[in-house]
């Protein structure tokens, strides 16, 4: 019965809306049609356009073409190489034999690095040398006014070194393939290749002024400035900063005759050029005096790029000359220059012991537990660029060197370096600096007891390309007694520096 009136009621209906011929019957067939025609309609046009490129909108071509130019391009083509960098170094006749050996130490000679040293005059055979780089004389500048009272005019000479490179460079072979000018002095070290990592991250093309202001918060807070880069520490300009420096530099220098030196010369030209400064914590002006042991070992999550005022530091590894030192430096750079001071911290339970590696200087060992934020901070083996203990004159952080006489850290210098720069595997050694060692009464066995440490590390030049972060240190099984072996290695994502005695 239910089945039958159903059936009964659909026919009906049908029968009903064919037969009344309705308005509503109408519409609805009307709008069928219409759907139907603009669909046809769309996908005609659609693969008319797909047969036709030229008549695609630019809104529907650009996201298209982004991707294919992203995914074919050469990159090997934009990337900062040694040769594109030209350097101008400041220095002075009556210093230069013997800061001329500081300039041997990071000079790639044999035309792998393009650049000249400036001198105020002529000396004798300098530029024979093929370790060195080409000798020039610096224009004249005895006609710009030089105004500050207890400075030298020489800052005048010296700021003028940009624009007598690119004068230097107007017109040459070389000038097509120059992309950065950078300055330094003759007593400032470079880490050429940490220097690349460094400019590689900045479009050569545009307006870009990098480097570092002081250590010394006096000198950036009331002489000078911390939008300054410090020529002693060095800083890069892009090549085309750098022309349209040279237009205007002279103008600029007789509008500031009061100012002290070079660098705050070309800092106030920057100021008129409207280019700021990129800070790259890397350079190094080092306006301390002392051990630079509490600054290099633990150098800050960047790649070290240089290293100044040489000749007013001691000696970065103790018992040998300056130069000598950065000789025994550079040893380690050669192996794996990204990593180079880069600090690890890790902790011996058995012995209760704290140990801090700044790779390929020095590593430390502490008693007692140090936590990684106390690790991290400079000790204060230097006093401040007016030869104060004043701390608070000092850009950063510090931390005294021992709290208590227990808690004197044992230091070990990087003495050799075992296998070659070929091997992924880099293994370096560090002895004992004998010094004095109070006497300790907290039953904690004494790191005395150790002579030697090997450190094992892979090389890993592609650090920086990466998010920083330290490395991590593990101990490894001692083959000989008073000698320890660590390994030094990227950390896992959970692994932490922190102590515990489970």
């Amino acid at each position: 019965m239910a089945e039958s009136i159903h059936k009964d009621q659909k026919t009906v209906s049908f029968d009903k809306c064919i037969s009344s011929s309705s308005s509503r019957c109408s519409f609805m067939a009307i709008v069928i049609f219409l759907i139907f025609l603009s669909y046809f309609l769309y996908s005609f046009s659609f693969i008319s356009v797909l047969k036709s490129p030229s008549k695609v909108s630019n809104s529907l071509l650009v996201p298209v073409m982004q991707v294919q130019l992203g995914s074919g391009q050469n990159h090997t083509e934009d990337k900062t190489e040694l040769n594109h960098i030209v350097f101008g170094i400041a220095a002075f006749s009556k210093l230069w034999k013997h800061r001329r050996e500081y300039v041997k130490t990071w000079w790639k000679p044999n035309g792998e690095m393009k650049g000249a040293v400036w001198l105020d005059k002529p000396t004798v055979n300098d530029s024979l040398s093929s370790a060195l780089p080409e000798i020039r004389i610096s224009s004249d500048t005895s006609s710009f006014k030089y105004r500050y009272r207890r400075g030298h005019r020489s800052a005048i000479r010296i700021t003028r070194i940009v624009s007598d490179t690119v004068r230097m460079l107007k017109g040459t072979e070389s000038e097509r393939n120059v992309r950065w000018i950078v300055m330094g002095d003759d007593d400032t070290v470079f880490f050429p290749e940490n220097l690349v990592r460094v400019l590689r991250k900045y479009d050569h093309k545009q307006f870009y002024y990098i480097g570092a202001p002081s250590e010394s918060h006096l000198q950036n807070l009331q002489q000078f400035s911390y939008g300054m880069a410090y020529g002693g520490g060095g800083f890069a300009i892009s090549y085309p900063l750098a022309k349209t420096l040279e237009k205007m530099q002279d103008r600029c220098i007789e509008s500031y005759s009061d100012l002290y030196g070079s660098d705050d010369r070309i800092h106030a030209c920057m100021a008129e050029l409207g280019v700021p400064l990129t800070r790259e914590v890397g350079f190094h002006q080092f306006d301390v005096y002392g051990n630079l042991l509490g600054l290099l070992s633990v150098h800050p999550q960047a790649p070290i790029v240089s290293i100044h005022h040489l000749d007013v530091v001691e000696p970065i590894f103790p018992k040998v000359d300056r130069v000598k030192a950065v000789e025994r430096l550079m040893i380690s750079a050669k192996l794996d220059s990204a990593s180079l001071v880069q600090q690890s911290i890790c902790y011996d339970r058995t012995n209760q012991w704290t140990m801090s590696i700044s790779w390929g200087y020095t590593v430390q060992i502490t008693r007692t537990y140090m936590p990684a934020r106390m690790m991290e901070v400079p000790t204060r083996t230097f006093s401040d660029w007016h030869k104060r203990h004043d701390f608070n004159n000092l850009a950063f952080n510090t931390r005294p060197i021992t709290y208590t006489d227990c808690q004197r850290p044992r230091v070990f210098y990087m003495s050799r370096t075992l296998g070659d720069s070929s091997s992924s595997t880099t293994v370096t050694e560090y002895l004992r600096h004998n010094e004095l060692n109070p006497n300790c009464e907290w039953g904690i066995p004494d790191p005395s007891d150790i002579n030697r440490i090997f450190v094992h590390k892979e090389s890993n030049p592609d650090r920086w390309n990466k998010a920083p972060r330290r490395d991590c240190c593990r101990l490894l099984p001692a083959t000989k007694k008073g000698t320890m072996m660590i390994k030094v290695a990227p950390c896992e994502n959970d692994e932490i520096a922190a102590y515990s005695d489970k």
